[in-house]
């Protein structure tokens, strides 16, 4: 396989999701867009890089060459870094300005780089520090929850937070789940019906801007050459 993963959730607050892939040969691969922010390292040709990476609002492809590992921290609705705005990430990265094979640089200070079984120490030392912040409103109001207060200083709150509005968050989950219903072989469309698109084009034109699939390739995953990156359903529990 030129392109494998692992990951799991997490019982932090902070985080959504931990993972770890692994590339090799030469290729490329659908990254599917994403409503979250991540903390990303990768060794690359026996250079170690780091990177705040930002949500992404489409489907991209991505070229790799050679065998490559790579580390990621999925930060949770809400969770934000206060000198490094997420809105300004948005389809984007930062660069760590200084990375060994063991260290990396954030807001001017050296870290040790985690690894899968320790990553909540790092966000852990993140929050002491105020590096981390969270708004838990967000994550409440993103999946439907009623806020008690106007919904202009939740539309605020979420834009800061995210980077994105409610509206976007939606659209790129709902077309996550969509593909995650079609690639266990759902019909278009039930997904059409539990998703709640209007109809099967509504459905179509989804999937080809954030996951850059269409429905049969989608339920026919095993016959399309291409890989995609980490896709799993919203809320799976920690370990899944």
């Amino acid at each position: 396989m030129p392109v494998e993963s692992i990951h799991r959730g997490s019982d932090s607050p902070y985080v959504e999701r931990v993972w770890r892939g692994r590339t090799s040969g030469a290729g490329s691969m659908t990254s599917v867009a994403t409503s979250t922010w991540e903390l990303v390292f990768w060794e690359d040709r026996g250079v170690v890089h780091a990177a705040v990476r930002g949500p992404e609002t489409t489907a991209s492809t991505v070229p790799f060459n050679g065998d490559s590992e790579a580390f990621g921290i999925t930060f949770a609705h809400g969770t934000s870094m206060p000198h490094l705005p997420v809105a300004d990430l948005v389809d984007r990265e930062r660069q760590s300005p200084r990375v060994t094979g063991r260290t990396f640089e954030l807001r001017d200070e050296v870290r040790e780089i985690p690894g899968l079984d320790d990553a909540e120490l790092l966000v852990r030392d993140l929050v002491g520090a105020g590096v981390l912040v969270r708004d838990p409103l967000v994550a409440d109001v993103v999946w439907g929850g009623l806020a008690r207060v106007g919904s202009r200083s939740v539309q605020r709150r979420v834009a800061a937070a995210t980077g994105l509005t409610q509206g976007a968050i939606r659209q790129i989950h709902r077309a996550r789940e969509a593909a995650v219903l079609l690639g266990e072989g759902a019909a278009p469309l039930d997904a059409v019906h539990r998703l709640g698109y209007y109809d099967q084009p509504h459905l179509a034109r989804s999937l080809q801007r954030f996951i850059g699939r269409t429905a049969t390739q989608l339920r026919q995953r095993d016959r399309v050459a291409e890989p995609m990156s980490l896709l799993y359903k919203p809320g799976d529990p920690a370990g899944s």
